[in-house]
């Protein structure tokens, strides 16, 4: 063991001795000059032989750094020994290779900084690497450096999944989107690998665009098909396994009657063009004239009737009669219905005493269909949404085009209003009543004095009837509706008789009540349509009756009408979308409710505020409609002239009470323009996990005695597919 560590420390030092005494020679002054941030400048143009055989780390990388004519710093954490040799004689270069490979088997390597070279654990190499380089790097070997490649054709971000596999599980790989570059920490050796893949995969996409004008067929006609022969036969938006969905792009330029293609390559663009030319063949139809288009999102009966309008002079025997099932646009104003939309605040005509718990506007379709349209060289099929078009081929390329410009996916309008009402009410009353009678049994004049406030079993004199009516009394006061005074009543009870009677009362009460109710309404409609959310209660209102008798016998046969109102919360908007992201807004809001203990024979009494108005407001900005601060005051004063006036004992000659009523009502709304498919999944999805982080913390508490049933969660959104309908809990 001891003649080993002999030798391994000989071989060392005759190496070390080796190198100094060669490596006489003046460092590559063509790379100091040039500043290149390339490997060590080599000292010596002798070779060297390596003999380092389980020696020290520290020892052998003196020895480098003795070859180098470099210092190289060792991190305290390096440690451990390394086996480094050369059966034949090798340049300083090259055993410097071998010496960084070493370090690698050992997990360390040499990161250059400011100068100098470190040694150091692998981890630690990617924050303290010095070295940059920008696309190409002249250091070799196991050094770790870190270098930029600038991406010019591909998304910077999908060659990050591919590169990720070959980059050492310790270095890093990040992508810069601002400028699609890619920013890579690992050895030099690896740099150079990931080089020549980035340049095989960074080339062009898409080859350049090309216009074929079309001789007979339509463009707009031609283009779906072309489409979905480019991706393989697949329905357009499905994906081809192996294959890109934008592969091949076709788009229409109604100007030209032309086709718009771009695909990946120059073969796949040649192939599209061929079976273009190949489906651009005259019409073989026989002069048929008449020809379906299938609408993909306007309403075929409005649509009809605007191109009968529109091209009504061009064509022949043209019809610009309106379409007979269409309807016309609903209002937003307060008790009035058109079309097949019914006001919530009109009257419903049929309603009687055998009337149905549900508002017509509940029991009503949705949307009346409409009757194919008559009339006209355009026509309308409303079952299937498509248009029926009779005219020459010039006319029917016309009226395509503009088919092709109105039938546009429209946007939607997301509208989210809030409705706060914050009441506050306070109230006191205080007041003394007494009764008294003067004088002696057997007198023929007796005198009684007294004071008495109020109606009802609040005023002495009433209560005192009740009280000597005994049980009797008391029971008929209670089945009349009558009740004593709220708060806190002191009496006093004198006997005449057998008869007890009130000698004084004494009243004391006060109260505060308070009401914040904070509605949120939300709704979504497409642009330039109506939308209504209605939340509250369908109440009867009585509208006439009539009793008469019968032929025999004169039985009474009462006859009641009733007609039911949606009460409680409506809102109904009317957006259109300006320019620059303002939209304009025809608003009613309402909100109603029935006032207690107002349901008497004329019916109930509503509780009503509403709002209609016209505003702008820019997309997602809030704006207040409108509101209501009240302030009331109210105060009463019952009293006996001068004698309330006596200073303390006025009170026992006076009832005051006082009444203040505080209410605000404010109206915020917020319009949010929902453009794409993905702008409305995400709002869907942040309204949908707002419900459900509500459902799960409104879960049960755990209790010994009830066993754990679990209260209903909405799905998790991210378990279920996008396609196809939530699982039911």
């Amino acid at each position: 063991m001891n003649l080993q560590r002999t030798a391994t420390s000989a071989a060392a030092i005759t190496a070390l001795l080796l190198a100094a005494g060669s490596a006489m020679a003046q460092p590559d002054n063509a790379n100091v000059q040039r500043g290149r941030p390339a490997g060590p400048a080599v000292k010596a143009s002798s070779p060297v032989t390596l003999n380092f055989v389980n020696a020290d780390i520290e020892a052998v990388t003196r020895a480098i750094g003795v070859m180098l004519n470099r210092q190289i710093i060792i991190d305290p954490r390096v440690k451990g020994t390394v086996t480094v040799y050369s059966e034949q004689p090798v340049s300083v270069a090259e055993a410097y290779r071998n010496y960084l490979a070493a370090l690698r088997g050992l997990g360390f390597t040499v990161v250059e900084v400011a100068g100098f070279l470190k040694v150091l654990p692998e981890p630690d190499a990617k924050t303290q690497a010095g070295s940059v380089a920008v696309e190409n790097s002249s250091i070799r070997g196991d050094q770790i450096i870190t270098q930029i490649f600038r991406v010019q054709h591909e998304n910077a971000n999908n060659l990050v999944a591919v590169l990720r596999p070959l980059i050492s599980p310790n270095n890093t790989i990040n992508a810069n989107p601002g400028n699609n570059s890619l920013v890579i920490t690992d050895y030099a050796d690896n740099l150079q690998r990931i080089g020549k893949i980035i340049a095989a995969m960074d080339t062009p996409g898409t080859s350049d665009i090309e216009i074929v004008p079309l001789k007979h067929a339509v463009a707009a006609d031609l283009a779906p098909l072309v489409q979905r022969l480019a991706d393989g036969g697949s329905p357009a938006g499905a994906a081809v396994p192996g294959q890109s969905s934008s592969a091949v792009n076709v788009l229409v330029d109604p100007r030209s009657n032309g086709l718009i293609l771009r695909a990946s390559n120059p073969a796949r663009l040649a192939a599209v063009r061929s079976m273009v030319d190949k489906l651009d063949q005259p019409s073989t139809d026989g002069g048929n004239n008449i020809r379906v288009v299938y609408l993909k999102n306007a309403d075929a009966t409005k649509l009809a009737t605007v191109l009968r309008a529109a091209f009504g002079a061009a064509a022949a025997g043209g019809n610009t009669s309106s379409s007979s099932g269409s309807g016309g646009n609903s209002l937003l104003t307060a008790g009035t219905s058109t079309g097949n939309a019914q006001s919530l605040t009109g009257t419903n005509a049929n309603a009687t005493n055998s009337g149905g718990m549900n508002s017509a506007a509940a029991t009503s379709p949705l949307n009346q269909s409409a009757g194919p349209s008559t009339g006209g060289f355009v026509q309308a099929d409303p079952s299937t949404n498509s248009l029926i078009i009779t005219a020459p081929e010039p006319l029917y390329r016309q009226v395509r085009a503009v088919i092709e410009q109105l039938d546009a996916r429209r946007a939607q309008i997301y509208v989210e209003s809030l409705i706060v009402k914050i009441d506050n009410t306070k109230a006191a009353q205080f007041g003394v009543q007494w009764q008294n009678v003067f004088g002696s049994k057997g007198d023929s004049t007796i005198t009684a004095a007294g004071t008495n406030f109020g109606t009802g079993l609040a005023n002495i004199i009433n209560a005192t009837g009740v009280v000597a009516g005994g049980t009797a009394g008391v029971r008929s006061a209670l089945t009349s509706g009558g009740a004593a005074p709220t708060g806190l009543n002191i009496g006093f009870l004198k006997k005449f008789g057998s008869i007890y009677t009130l000698g004084a009362v004494a009243n004391f009460f006060e109260s505060q009540t308070g009401a914040n109710v904070l509605s949120t309404p939300n709704l979504v409609a497409l642009d330039n349509e109506e939308a209504r959310i209605v939340i509250g209660q369908n109440v009867p209102f009585v509208t006439g009756s009539y009793a008469g008798a019968t032929s025999t016998g004169g039985t009474v046969n009462p006859f009641t009408t009733v007609d039911r109102k949606d009460v409680g919360l409506t809102l109904k908007v009317k957006s259109q979308i300006g320019e620059g992201g303002t939209v304009r807004m025809v608003v009613y809001q309402e909100n109603s409710s029935v006032v207690p203990g107002s349901n008497g024979t004329t019916g109930p009494t509503l509780d009503k505020s509403a709002i209609e108005t016209s505003i702008v407001v820019d997309d997602g900005d809030v704006i207040v409609l409108g509101g209501l601060l009240k302030d009331e005051y109210q105060d009463g004063d019952d009293s006996v002239p001068g004698l309330s006036k006596i200073p303390v004992i006025g009170n026992l000659f006076t009832s005051k009470n006082r009444k203040r009523v505080k209410s605000n009502l404010m109206v915020f709304l917020r319009p949010v323009v929902l453009r794409t498919a993905e702008s409305s999944n995400q709002l869907t999805l942040d309204r949908y996990e707002s419900i459900r982080a509500v459902q799960q913390g409104a879960q049960p508490q755990k209790s010994m005695m009830l066993p754990d049933t679990g209260a209903p969660v909405l799905p998790d959104p991210q378990a279920a597919s996008p396609r196809k309908p939530l699982p039911q809990q």
